[in-house]
């Protein structure tokens, strides 16, 4: 019986010794020097790796297992801005990389697009990493417009490469740095922030995996949310006050930095609340309202709580929402039932240019009411003597018929209304019998202070 014990121990044991195996791989010197910044954020329970050309750049970083490749094909001395070079190098060291990878359940790879390295680099490891069935996510940045077309060109093409390769990318456009409101940020300060947005993933998600919660979401979670699911909305929202739950929930879904920051058609959405407090249940269906607001009709959530006293009042929402390439079939539906909605053209719905019509009878052959007449394509439906069905009344109280006979000059209710309804624009409108009217007594109604005042506007007048 105590050796049952000492088993059941020695499990218990493993599985605190053996939680999600969470790695980050910088290729190039983008990448390099993100992994830097992380590794001085002080993020838990994820292992850092490195690889570059460039073996001087590579000594410097800080990562505790650093790759070097290409080797024979670059003598250690970079690529020189050519991707195929990268690319052949990590070719090269193919063996080293998955010798690197092993034993990891899911693994970003960073990488500053545009370059030699990285941009080359960065498939090759994450087609390694899918074939090692691994979790695979990008996390990439595009060069500023002010770097050239040419660079630019390089960038795109290297991120069409790493999405064919990658389960989940995420793209932040440098470009997009410049649209914050502070306009004394430095050059280093840029790419802190941006690096910030890797950083705030992978804690993100690891604290939403290894950190044991109220209700909990656990690795199967993640996978399921971002296994084969191209481009991801990710964020982290920070809320304190009377209204912290909606600025956090606010805040995880608008990220300014991404390329594609709205989170509109999401099928797939992994919601984690984190609060010093424990939060009332009203507060948690706001946030998850709020995030899921736009998402597909048809959409999956994984939500979990999780306490953490550091927070105090705050609470914080950590949002990971995939899924955007298709749409489900109840989507489409609904979709093209919105479109057959939409009203293209309808005798029975005055137009701008039916309005025209009205308004200036006299002008048959003018552009508008051409226009209007070409456009109604539908016959008005008929009744005794070839009239629609429609009434109006005229200023007596009395109904009017409306033609919408063809020789009208149109079949649509704006030239039926042109021609079956009495004009009566000039008609004044005068005061009862008795009354005294003044021009400078504010109190009265214009139309009886002011003789001769139509009550209606002749808009055909130039």
């Amino acid at each position: 019986m105590l050796e049952n014990f000492e088993v059941l121990n020695d499990f218990a044991e493993g599985l605190k010794r053996s939680p999600t195996v969470m790695k980050v791989i910088g290729c190039g010197g983008g990448g390099s020097n993100a992994v830097n910044r992380m590794i001085d954020a002080n993020i838990e329970n994820v292992e850092f790796i490195v690889l570059n050309t460039d073996a001087q750049a590579l000594s410097e970083s800080r990562a505790p297992r650093k790759i070097p490749i290409g080797q024979k094909l670059t003598g250690g001395l970079g690529s020189g801005f050519c991707p195929e070079i990268g690319e052949k190098a990590a070719e090269e060291d193919s063996e080293s990389i998955r010798n690197a990878l092993k034993g990891s359940d899911m693994v970003f790879i960073t990488a500053g697009m545009g370059g030699g390295t990285g941009t080359g680099s960065a498939p090759v490891v994450a087609r390694i990493a899918k074939e090692m069935g691994i979790l695979t996510v990008g996390v990439v940045t595009l060069p500023f417009d002010f770097e050239g077309r040419m660079r630019r060109e390089v960038a795109e093409e290297g991120v069409k490469k790493l999405r064919g390769e990658v389960d989940s990318l995420i793209v932040i456009p440098n470009q997009h740095l410049l649209k914050m409101d502070d306009k004394k940020m430095t050059f280093r300060e840029a790419f802190l922030m941006a690096d910030d947005v890797l950083r705030q993933g992978v804690q993100g998600i690891s604290s939403v995996i290894t950190k044991p919660g109220i209700v909990n979401i656990d690795f199967a979670d993640v996978k399921r949310t971002m296994q084969g699911q191209g481009n991801v909305i990710f964020g982290v929202g920070l809320g304190t006050g009377e209204n912290r739950c909606v600025d956090a929930a606010t805040k995880a879904i608008k990220n300014p930095l991404l390329e594609d920051s709205s989170i509109d058609g999401a099928k797939n959405i992994l919601i984690n609340i984190c609060s010093g407090d424990d939060i009332p249940m009203m507060e948690i269906d706001e946030i998850v309202k709020i995030i899921t607001a736009s998402a597909d009709p048809v959409h999956n959530v994984f939500w979990g709580q999780v306490h953490d006293a550091d927070l105090g009042d705050s609470v914080s929402v950590t949002v990971i929402a995939t899924g955007f390439s298709s749409r489900s079939p109840e989507s489409e539906a609904q979709a093209a039932k919105i479109a057959k909605s939409k009203i293209i053209s309808n005798e029975n719905v005055l137009s701008y240019g039916d309005f025209d019509i009205i308004s200036r009878p006299q002008a048959e052959h003018s552009y508008v009411s051409n226009t209007a007449a070409k456009a109604s394509s539908a016959a008005a439906p008929e009744v005794k003597g070839n009239r629609s069905s429609g009434l109006l009344f005229d200023e007596t109280g009395e109904p009017v018929a409306v033609s919408a006979s063809s020789s009208s000059g149109g079949s649509n209710l704006g030239s039926a209304l042109a021609h079956s309804v009495a004009r009566s624009s000039n008609i004044s409108l005068s005061p009862p019998a008795g009354f005294n009217a003044s021009s400078d007594d504010i109190n009265q109604p214009a139309c009886w202070r002011n003789a001769g005042l139509s009550r209606t506007i002749n808009l055909s007048v130039d």
